[in-house]
């Protein structure tokens, strides 16, 4: 099993980077469905979730220009 949960992990890791607004809806989606996967998610992790989305924001309106 762990070899589908590495096949996963790289696939999730590759939407992040790629499409990171379809992996935002995944992941609410999968949060919604299955909240008890979520509960033990530590203050830092939210906040370098935070982190990295102001970073893609900045990064956003940099390529608009």
């Amino acid at each position: 099993m762990s070899n589908l949960d590495d096949s996963i992990g790289k696939i999730l890791l590759e939407l992040q980077r790629e499409d990171p607004e379809t992996f935002g809806k995944l992941m609410k989606k999968a949060q919604e469905d299955n909240p008890e996967l979520f509960e033990d998610v530590d203050t830092e992790n939210k906040e370098i979730e935070e982190d990295n989305k102001k970073v893609d924001e900045y990064n956003n309106a940099i390529d608009e220009e």
